[in-house]
Formats: structure tokens, sequence, C-alpha cells
């Protein structure tokens, strides 16, 4: 069942569509815009919402989108189609409106097919007929006149119609200037009944021979036509006659061909209105500020099912309108409004259901996010301003009629006549069967304004109770607004119901049309009388009158106003403190990150310049060592290796300490390390014994063969653990050198497989090692491949000062092997 023109009325839907309709381009979206009804059908309310929010994403990224210069062709189209000729400037329309739908169609099948698929689909129904559009450009020109090139024949005529009426109009001239000017009334050439004449005087009739067409109203002028030009006057009009003839055929054949694409074209022209009518309901969105609001299951949703946060009227000034929050479902399904007159009851009525009829039509709604809605199966509103005294009756009758046709409908059945105007009995064969909206099914949407109005107090506000609890029964949502001081406590203690109100300022006197939900309203009338001046005795006297337990709630709702309104305060002043702290917060985190970020790069820049330092250190000590290694030791080289040393220790930087997080906490030794320790030192490889030991810098002196060198304690190894030796042992050890022990090396090495990078360097350590080991010679196995490794041993054995000779393996291994003999 769709919603009832009668709820439309009531919520003034057809007026937000007449404002939708002024952003419409042409005649048939404009239609379209017009004949809007809401669907109940979920899938297609959301097609509708989704190609609406299409529209608004073209519209941001292609602002001049339009259908140009279109227009409803659908009946000249149709009557080609039937067989009839059309008019010339028609087929301007029919020109400019398959232009429009090209230029549309590939500008939209240009688009994301992901972002657009709703508009890419009615750009299909768009018709691109290139050939009709130059076939027209052909035949019409702009001014809306067949074109001479429209067909040879066409062009000939015009062109001996020029030579006639030129040979026509000389001749007259020519009589104008010949002896028969003084019979004119005056020297000009007129037309009559389609042929040219001369005005002659009426009393010099007989000096000019010829046919008299019409004369002067004073009967002084005869129009003549000169027998002279009678014939060139005939040529002249059966040319025209045989050009006429040649445009009612050409445009007879341009009609065949755009009535054989009749289908194409209609189709085109409803795809351009659908179109034209989704931008319209985008420019319309956005200029009212508009969300889509999101599509809820009334069976699966949590919390509310609707819920219009900051809600507009979009019939209002949308700049002076104060928003309204509305939410029903969940803790509740009917909301009861109680408030002052005026104070915007029924503008926040009207908006919940203007709101929920305009997404349903597809349209996005004036709100702010998140908004949300279900999809009612049938929307309710009996609203309507209060009457006089005089017509309380017919008032409240009115509002009856209209539940009792809300309440049948809801059970499952309506009127048979659809116009419920009077009360009248109604049989049960006279009603029609209907699905009951169940709370299972679609929900119904109900707005009653002043319900229970028109009639007794006491059983007005009955009347209402029975009617909200009728409405919980059959699963509605709904809202209703009252004055009924006994609703307030319903609603209080019943479930599904909840108090909501609309603000009023007393000091000010005026509405401040805040709709606050949870509490009922107040009447305020006690308040205004005495703000207004009325003696405080006559004041006193009807608070005095007023039941017990009524001036308790009032006082009451006093109380708990002035206690929100403070709360509120307190609120706003702790969200606006809580924004500074979070600024704040913010602020230092962005500065804490900019610290740790130039202390990183300033570590990594140190930490590197020392590294670059000590590769350098490194490096002189690996010379030292091959120095070592290679000469023969006596007291003046020691000599000189501790000078050299000393220098090398003078020229290192102390290394800094890395940042906490930057360098892992080493592992705990079993002991700290101290002076007498045996160690080994991993930057030159060598062992060696601790002399002293600075903590705070976390360096070591330590005694290595003849000479010292400084190490960080992270790069020394103890070998043993035990007690230190005595002191005058250590001063003994460093009298004399302390040199490693010879290395056990092997007299081969199998370097197959490594890179040539590798070589180098290993291979020196190789050679070292069994130089220091007393072996004469050493055998290098590189196999042969493509002889690259066995290249690069042997340039570094011709280069090493530790090898006297070297040459091929021979019978033991050939060019796969390598002997070097080295020095003694």
């Amino acid at each position: 069942m769709p919603i009832t023109s009668q709820t439309l009325n009531t919520l003034e839907f057809p007026k937000v569509l007449a404002q939708l309709a002024r952003h419409t381009s042409f005649s048939a979206s404009r239609e379209l815009a017009l004949a809007i009804e809401p669907s109940t059908d979920s899938y297609e309310v959301q097609r509708r919402l989704r190609r609406t929010g299409e529209a608004r994403r073209l519209l941001d990224e292609l602002p001049d989108t339009s259908i140009g210069g279109a227009r409803d062709i659908r009946a000249a189209v149709g009557l080609a189609q039937r067989g009839g000729t059309l008019d010339a400037p028609v087929f301007l329309e029919i020109g400019a409106t398959l232009a429009s739908t090209r230029r549309l169609r590939s500008s939209l099948l240009r688009l994301d097919a992901e972002a657009f698929v709703l508009l890419r689909e009615l750009a299909d129904g768009l018709p691109a007929l290139p050939a009709i559009e130059d076939r027209i450009a052909r035949t019409v020109g702009d001014d809306g006149g067949v074109l001479d090139s429209a067909s040879p024949a066409l062009g000939r005529l015009r062109a001996e119609i020029r030579v006639a009426f030129a040979r026509l109009q000389d001749k007259l001239q020519s009589m104008i200037s010949s002896s028969i000017s003084d019979s004119l009334q005056e020297a000009i050439i007129t037309v009559r009944e389609g042929r040219y004449v001369l005005p002659v005087k009426a009393a010099a009739r007989r000096n000019v021979r010829g046919l008299v067409h019409d004369q002067s109203a004073s009967g002084a002028t005869l129009y003549i036509e000169p027998l002279v030009v009678v014939e060139l006057n005939n040529r002249w009009r059966e040319l025209q006659i045989a050009e006429q003839r040649e445009i009612d055929r050409i445009l007879g054949e341009l009609s065949g061909v755009v009535g054989a694409e009749s289908a194409a074209i209609t189709t085109g022209v409803d795809a351009l209105a659908d179109l034209d009518l989704a931008l319209a309901m985008a420019r319309y969105a956005l200029l009212l500020r508009c969300v889509e609001p999101q599509i809820v299951s009334h069976t699966a949703a949590e919390g509310p099912l609707l819920a219009f946060r900051e809600a507009r009227h979009p019939l209002l000034d949308q700049q002076k309108v104060v928003p309204t929050t509305m939410r029903l479902g969940g803790e509740f399904r009917l909301l009861l409004i109680t408030g002052p007159n005026t104070g915007g009851k029924t503008v926040a009525l009207k908006t919940t259901g203007l709101l929920v009829l305009m997404a349903q039509a597809g349209m996005h709604i004036p709100a702010s996010e998140p908004s949300q809605l279900p999809i009612f199966g049938q929307v309710f509103a009996d609203i309507g301003d209060e009457q006089s005294i005089e017509q309380s009756l017919s008032t409240f009758s009115s509002h009856m009629t209209n539940i009792i046709r809300i309440l049948r409908t809801l059970d499952g059945a309506y009127f048979a006549d659809d116009e419920p105007s009077r009360l009248r009995a109604v049989a049960p064969g006279d009603w029609r069967p209907l699905d009951p909206l169940h709370a299972d099914d679609q929900p119904a949407l109900v707005l009653l304004d002043e319900l229970g109005a028109g009639t007794d107090p006491v059983e007005g506000a009955a009347l209402a109770r029975a009617i909200v609890e009728r409405l919980l029964d059959r699963g509605a949502l709904g809202v209703a607004t009252t004055h009924y001081a006994e609703l307030k406590a319903f609603a209080y203690a019943t479930d599904g119901v909840a108090n909501g109100s609309v603000e009023f300022n007393v000091e000010t006197l005026a509405p401040t049309y805040r709709l606050s939900i949870g509490l009922p309203g107040r009447s305020n009338a006690l308040a205004i009388a005495q703000r207004l001046g009325l003696d405080p005795e006559l004041v006193d006297r009807a608070r005095s009158t007023m039941a017990r337990e009524d001036a308790q709630v009032e006082d009451l709702l006093a109380g708990i106003y002035t206690e929100r309104t403070a709360a509120a305060d307190e609120l706003q002043a702790a969200a606006q403190a809580r924004h500074e702290a979070d600024q704040l917060r913010n602020d230092l985190a962005r500065e804490r990150q900019a610290f740790h970020e130039a202390r990183d790069a300033e570590y990594q820049a140190a930490q590197a310049q020392l590294d670059a330092e000590f590769g350098e250190v490194r490096a002189q000590l690996r010379r030292l060592r091959d120095d070592f290694q290679s000469v023969s030791i006596n007291r003046q080289w020691l000599e000189e290796a501790e000078k050299r040393m000393g220098e090398v220790r003078e020229r290192t930087p102390q290394r800094t300490a890395a940042p906490a997080a930057a360098i892992p906490a080493q592992p705990q030794q079993p002991r700290q390390l101290r002076a007498g320790d045996k160690v080994h030192v991993r930057s030159v490889g060598l062992m060696g014994e601790i002399i002293a030991v600075d903590d705070d810098e976390g360096m070591a002196d330590v005694q290595v063969g003849g000479f010292r060198v400084r190490a960080d304690l992270r790069e020394l190894r103890r070998e043993k653990d035990g007690p230190a030796a005595p002191a005058a042992e250590r001063r003994a050890s460093s009298d004399r050198p302390s040199l490693p022990p010879p290395p056990d090396v092997s007299m081969s090495i199998d370097m197959r497989g490594w890179r040539a990078g590798e070589v180098a360097d290993k291979l020196d350590r190789y050679l070292n090692d069994a130089f220091l080991a007393g072996l004469p010679a050493v055998r290098i196995i590189h196999g042969k491949g493509t002889g690259a490794l066995r290249q690069v041993v042997r340039d570094v054995l011709g280069k090493h000062k530790l090898v006297t000779s070297f040459d091929a393996g021979g019978k033991d291994g050939g060019e796969g092997v390598t002997v070097a003999k080295l020095a003694t």
C-alpha cells in the first residue's frame, strides 16, 4: 500500500517537490520531479539514494555537467513515427537534444565504473545518432528555415525565384519612373494578396491597365497589378509554390528518418529526464547542506532505528531554523512531546515525517551525519492547527476520523472509498483486506499532533493514553504532541514510551525551539503570567488551587531544568578543557617527536663519524700487527712500536655513549674486568693483559706484546676468570713483551666457491698465520673453473711480502692448486 496522498499533503511533501522541480532543466524531468512518490521497497530506496550520491560526486568533479539544450521531443518524435511531417524549427530541438544525449553519453561512460555505476547505467540508455544530427544540420538552419543545401532541386528553385523576383521588381521600378508616375498615389511597390502591385489614384484608373486587388479605406487609392507584370508575378508565385512543395517533401523525408529511430530517441529522452532529475536532487541537496541517510534494518539494528541528528525543516530558512535531533526505536518507540504553544512541537513532528518521506523518495535529507532510518511501510500523520471553541467538536471529529483510519490500517483494513470525510458505520464487508503491519514487518511511523485535544480534558487524556497503548501493541514508531499532564506520568512509567519537551526561556518569554528528549515539558503558565506583571498574590492563589501533586511536579521539573542547565554548562566547560588538553598533548607529542628525531639524527651522525675514525685506527693497528708479524722482533723494534701506538692512541677520539634506546644493554659479566685480567682484544685479534681500567669512560689500557692499546671494555673478552695477579707479577709482566703463541695452521687452504672480493683479506690473514707458525710453504686450492679465482689468488701472492715464490701444484692438483713458498 503506497503512502497516502493525505499524509503527503499534511507533511507538505508536494512543496518540497516543487522546490526540487526548480532545479530541473527541461519539462520531462520537471514532470518526473513533481510526480515522485516515496517508495517502501528497501532496494529501490537505497538505489535512489545511491544515484543521488553519485550525482553529487559528479557535480563535485564536473561542476558544469548539464543536459545542455535538450528538450522534451517525445511528442514530436511520436508524430513522426505515426507518419506525420514535423515543422523545420522542431528539427532544431531534435538536433539539440540528440547532440546533448551524445555528449552526455560520452562523458558519463568515461567515469569510474565502480564509483558511478547507476549513472553509467543511465548513459547506456542515451542514444548516439550522429547521422541524424548531421542530416538535420544540413537541412535546417539556425533560424529554423530549410537550407538551400537540403536538396539540389530546392537550391535550383530558389535561384530561379531570385531571378524571377529581380525581373518583377525591375519592371515595376521602370513603370514607376515612366509616364504613369503622375497617376500613382505614391512611388512605391507594395503587396496585396501575395502579388506585387502599384498604388494608383482612383481618378487616374484608366491610365494604368491591370487587375485591381484592393483599395484604400477612403477609396482614393486602388492597388493595381499592371498587365505587363502579370506573367512575371505568375512565374514568381509558381516558383514559390514549387519551392514549398520541395520543402514539404524534404521535411517529410527527414520526419521519416526521425520516426524510424523513435524508440531509441524516446528512450534517450526518458534517460535524459532521469539523469536531469538526479542532478536536480544533487543540486537541491547541496543547497540545503544535506547528507545521505543510512538505511538500517528494523530487525537487525542495534540502538535507535530512526536517528536524525540536527535535522532541519527543508521549507524553513536554513540560516535561521533551529536544528532538531530526533531518535526513535531502541529504548523507546513512542515519544510524547509536551511544552508551550508556538514552542516548536509541530515543527519537530513535521520535520521527522518530511525527512522520512524525502529519504524514501531518494532525496538526501537536511541533517548532519550520522543520520539513519528504517524503511517504513506506511507513514501516518494527523496534524492540524487548533480551532476555536465554537469549532471544537468538528476539530475533535476530524482528529478522531484520521486516528480511526490509522488504527484500522494498522489492524489490517481501511476504508473502501479512501475518503474518510465523515464518520459513518462501516460494515466488515465494506473493508478491503490488508496485511497488518506488525513489528516483524516494515514498521509504521505515526505522527499525531495535539493528541486527545478538542474535548473534555479528562476524557481526552484517557483517550490519548488508550491510543498510545494501541500503537505500542501494533509495534509502530511514533511521535505525538500533547498538553495533558497525565500523559507525562504515563510516559515515565511505561516501557517503550519516552517524554520529550520543547524548551522555553521564561526570562525572555520566548521559545528556544530546542527539543529535549527524556524530560517532560513545563506549562510555564504561572511563570509567564508573573513575568508579564500579574499580581503576585493572584499567582500564589492560583498555585494554591492547583493539586498538590501537580504543583510538586512543576517544582520538581523546574529544579530538574535548573540542574540540567548547570550540568550542560559544566559539560561544555569540560569539553572545552578537554579540547585544550588534547591540543596541548598533541603539541607536546609533536615536540617530543621532533626532539627524538633530532637526537637520533645527531647520534647517527656522531656514530658515523666515530665509526669512520675507529675504522682508520683499526687499519693502522692492522698494519702494525702485520709489521709485528713480518719483521724480526728486537728491543729497538718494540720501542718504535710503543712510540707509534702512543701516537695512534693520542689521535683516537673518545667514543661517546649512545642513547639508551639506541644501544641495547650488554649482558652482565660474571664480574667486572680489572687490571691483571688476560683478555682477547677483538678489534686487533690479539691476546693481552689489562694494565688499567677507566670505569667512567668505559675504556681500558691493554698490554699487547710490546705495545699498549686503549680499547673499549666492550671490545674485550676475558679468557679465564680468577683472582688478579699480584701487583709485582703485573709489573714484571709489563717489563717484558707478551706475544701470542704460534697458531696451529694447516698447510693448505681450500678457496673453492669463494667470491673474488673475499680473497685478498682472508688469504692475507692465512699467509700471516702460516708465517708465524713457521710453515715453509702452503697449498692454495682454488680449482680450475674459468681461471678467474686462480688469477686473483696469484695476483695477491705476487704482491705479498711474505711470499718468495709460487707455482702451480704440478702432479698435486695441477692448475687447480697453487703452491707458495714463504720467507724464512
